[in-house]
């Protein structure tokens, strides 16, 4: 899973970026019309006239996730070197987990809240579907160029284990992150892509430093 903090580019991502941030720390009840006006610093009115109903804010919002998460998949691609190995795949995992949950959960919050609108949101849910095809198709390529024989099948079980373990991150207390086992962000990220790649040989062990 791939997050990206966001520039806005226009009025309308600007209203879909400020939203983001609403469901992010008020959840889904704060998001309204009004509380994107104020909080995005346009006149009153402006985000009805972009996005008549709630379900079109909230589509909107799944949209724009989708568009930031092709644009670092791109990126990826763009930058991934032709010698890439499945250690160096690995050790991606722990890296995105800090920066989802520690760095600035801000996507990964707003996603929760998404996730549990598209339950009831064909509009969400299909946008939804778009994000989460592309991490997978992105991540399966990036597998088989460092040479394991992932499918699209085992990357999408790596996204939708990688989301659990960052929303238990974020929700849970640290002692009872403790207690189960959830305490280690670095054993957590190996962990993720070792459960769903077809061949963890080549998996890193923690480096010396951290511990």
């Amino acid at each position: 899973m791939i997050l990206l903090v966001s520039r806005t580019v226009s009025r309308r991502d600007l209203l879909c970026d400020t939203a983001i941030q609403i469901l992010a720390v008020d959840g889904g009840r704060g998001l309204t019309h009004r509380a994107i006006d104020r909080e995005a610093g346009v006149p009153l009115g402006t985000t009805k006239n972009y996005f008549p109903t709630r379900e079109a804010i909230l589509t909107a919002c799944a949209a724009r996730m989708t568009s930031l998460h092709q644009a670092a998949v791109q990126r990826l691609r763009e930058t991934t070197p032709p010698d890439v190995t499945a250690s160096d795949v690995a050790e991606l995992y722990p890296a995105l987990l800090r920066r989802a949950v520690a760095d600035d959960p801000t996507q990964m919050l707003a996603m929760v809240e998404l996730y549990l609108e598209a339950v009831r949101r064909p509009g969400v849910r299909a946008a939804l579907s778009g994000m989460v095809l592309a991490n997978a198709e992105a991540a399966a390529a990036l597998q088989q160029a460092a040479g394991l024989p992932s499918t699209v099948r085992d990357t999408g079980l790596l996204d939708a284990y990688f989301l659990g373990v960052a929303i238990s991150l974020l929700a849970l207390p640290a002692e009872t992150l403790e207690t189960v086992g959830l305490d280690d962000p670095y054993a957590l990220g190996i962990g993720v892509f070792s459960a769903t790649a077809p061949n963890t040989a080549a998996v890193p062990r923690r480096p010396a430093e951290s511990g």
